[in-house]
């Protein structure tokens, strides 16, 4: 029996926003969540590039003919061909110059999963009674924690706490890493946009976890983003790894939808 990821996902406009700039995809064994920037058109555009090429992505790492290797190797190097595709779209629409999308993707690959990550979008793990982020922030206010300058708290409301420091912009400036780790059957994930980790605190999602019974994880999140405000986009996805026949359809979420 194949292993797989049974995904319950949305993706909400927010309280403010005119318009979804962040973007999803739902597969068997690849997920991801992308947020675009650069404003409404160029975000939303952004985050479709990066969101439909994982998508073609995940047809060609189902290919059992590929070893290991060959699909580490094939989701690393996604990363330069979204930057590339910005950069192209951007040069033949002056209106797009300055978009750009983080993106957060996790691959299922037999026993362990692969994150690759660029920018501010996390990706969790949860074992039933801790929340681990698997995800490293690129962002000044992480470096400035990771240096002592500043204080959990006083990050919280700093007027520059999503000022990223890598991001897929077209510039060739990335620098992915793509990190692995073991996996097995029961396991859960968090993957989302930064509308919900900038609203809510690492010890609030939590608790709504712990309260909320999985199939109601991600609208119980969503509500509690709501309640504050949801001064963004936010998208959610939960997938846990299960053995079954019945395969996550494909979808697509979000800016990449349209």
């Amino acid at each position: 029996m194949n292993r797989s990821f049974k995904v319950i996902a949305r993706s909400e406009l927010g309280l403010l926003r005119d318009g979804n700039e962040d973007s999803a995809l739902i597969s068997p064994r690849l997920v991801a969540v992308a947020d675009g920037m650069g404003g409404h058109a160029g975000g939303e555009v952004a985050s479709k590039i990066a969101i439909t090429s994982v998508k073609d992505l995940s047809e060609v790492l189902n290919d059992t003919g590929l070893d290991l290797e060959s699909r580490e190797d094939l989701l690393l190097n996604i990363s330069f061909s979204i930057d590339h595709e910005i950069a192209e779209v951007a040069r033949d629409d002056r209106s797009l110059q300055g978009m750009g999308t983080t993106l957060t993707a996790l691959h299922l690959n037999g026993d362990r999963v692969e994150l690759l990550h660029i920018g501010d979008s996390r990706c969790y793990q949860w074992n039933g009674k801790k929340l681990v982020q698997l995800s490293y922030d690129h962002t000044v206010m992480q470096e400035l924690l990771d240096q002592g300058r500043l204080t959990a708290e006083e990050v919280i409301n700093h007027p520059q706490r999503s000022l990223l420091t890598q991001a897929l912009i077209g510039d060739s400036g990335i620098d992915p890493i793509l990190n692995l780790f073991e996996a097995k059957v029961g396991d859960q994930f968090l993957l989302c946009s930064d509308g919900l980790s900038s609203v809510l605190s690492d010890h609030e999602i939590v608790d709504i976890i712990k309260k909320s019974d999985p199939t109601e994880v991600v609208n119980q999140l969503i509500a509690a983003v709501l309640e504050k405000g949801a001064p963004d986009n936010v998208t959610i996805l939960w997938a846990e790894i299960v053995e079954t026949q019945d395969e996550t359809p494909t979808q697509l979420l979000g800016a990449a939808r349209i």
